[in-house]
């Protein structure tokens, strides 16, 4: 379990990663969301959380666009007709359901495959049938 630490002039804010589900811009401020659904303010811009994310020894974290940055663990739904991404899992009280680009979202969903197809002993992708290849004529199998 990693701890991140965040310092500003007036107050430390101390957060275990795991805990972390998405940090989100606010113009010049970020607000970080947790787990339980409360969220924290910062006085940061997202590029301080997404450089303090890859000094992680396990990052598990993406940017997606120019205002969120996800913790892969709570990504549920990608979906891209919608530009919607949803957040959550069995430590969430809270689903959270996120607005980004089609193309950021479509980056997204191409690290999570690749992730996915590196590990095949701990994950399985179904694909539909909008996803499915045609078959080849001379085949009858």
């Amino acid at each position: 379990m990693e701890w991140l630490n965040i310092s500003t002039s007036v107050e430390l804010v101390r957060v275990q990663t795991d805990d972390i589900v998405f940090v989100q811009a606010d113009g010049n401020y970020s607000d970080m969301y947790l787990f339980n659904g409360k969220f924290h303010k910062m006085t940061f811009k997202l590029k301080f959380f997404e450089d303090a994310f890859l000094s992680l020894r396990n990052n598990f974290f993406v940017r997606v666009g120019k205002s969120l940055i996800v913790n892969k663990k709570y990504v549920y739904v990608i979906n891209l007709s919608a530009q919607e991404l949803i957040m959550s899992g069995a430590r969430l009280t809270v689903d959270f359901k996120l607005q980004a680009s089609k193309d950021a979202l479509k980056d997204l969903k191409a690290i999570m495959e690749s992730e996915t197809a590196k590990e095949p002993k701990k994950n399985v992708t179904a694909t539909g049938a909008d996803r499915e290849k045609p078959r080849d004529k001379d085949s009858n199998k």
